[in-house]
């Protein structure tokens, strides 16, 4: 396979135009740039930071109190 040629990335950039419209699509490039800077960020603050603490242990699970067999309650008759 090729790849991507001029007339594929224009085809494309035509129907991103045609589904969201010329105001749009300026607006998510900002968010989406946005979005990686901050991920970024917290990449690089994650590796900097001590090791997180393991999670305690989940409580004991507690038992039931609804009927373990037998036909189901009625609220009405």
């Amino acid at each position: 396979m090729e790849g991507l040629s001029f007339v594929h990335i224009l085809l494309l950039m035509l129907v991103l135009l045609l589904v969201f419209g010329a105001k749009r699509i300026p607006e998510m490039g900002k968010s989406l740039g946005q979005g990686i800077k901050e991920f970024k960020k917290s990449l690089k603050e994650a590796g900097s930071d001590e090791p997180a603490q393991p999670l305690p242990p989940p409580p004991p699970a507690q038992s039931s109190t609804l009927p373990s067999g037998g036909e189901p309650k009625r609220l009405s008759q």
